[in-house]
């Protein structure tokens, strides 16, 4: 009876480690399909960051700021107003330079591509719009044009 008993307690410890092994197989298994976010190492915290394909919107420039410019223009034949944040990675040019979004004057001409990213709307790319020839000839009288002298 004594063999007995070193037998069944032998199985136990081999039932009991075979069911160990599985369970730590199992926990490997699903913590390598839990992407890790990048640059965050073992710290994973519950971050979620949505971001959707890129738009663009084109307008004129009512406010603009440091972190956010609010742009108004028309989309499917209505009057829209979107406001963009800016960040250090937003690529704001005019005439072919680089500027910074203070550097936007209301009423400017713009274009932005821009993507919606957890709920407000990011500008990757701002570029002001050079004021059409129309508006240029307006401007300056043409040669056929009396100009009047006091």
């Amino acid at each position: 009876m004594n063999r007995f008993w070193r037998l069944f307690a032998s199985f136990w410890k081999l039932f009991a480690s075979f069911v160990f092994g599985l369970s730590t197989i199992a926990v490997a298994v699903a913590s390598a399909q839990t992407p890790v976010p990048e640059g965050k190492g073992g710290d994973v915290k519950s971050e979620v960051r949505t971001t959707t394909a890129q738009k663009t919107a084109s307008g004129t420039v009512k406010s603009a700021s440091g972190d956010t410019v609010v742009v108004v223009g028309r989309e499917k034949g209505k009057d829209v107003e979107w406001a963009f944040a800016v960040d250090a990675k937003t690529m704001i040019k005019a005439n072919r330079k680089a500027i910074v979004a203070t550097d936007l004057k209301p009423g400017a001409a713009v274009q932005v591509r821009y993507s919606e990213q957890d709920g407000r709307a990011l500008a990757h790319a701002i570029s002001v719009k050079a004021p059409t020839t129309a508006k240029k000839k307006a401007e300056r009288p043409s040669a056929t044009q009396s100009v009047e002298k006091k």
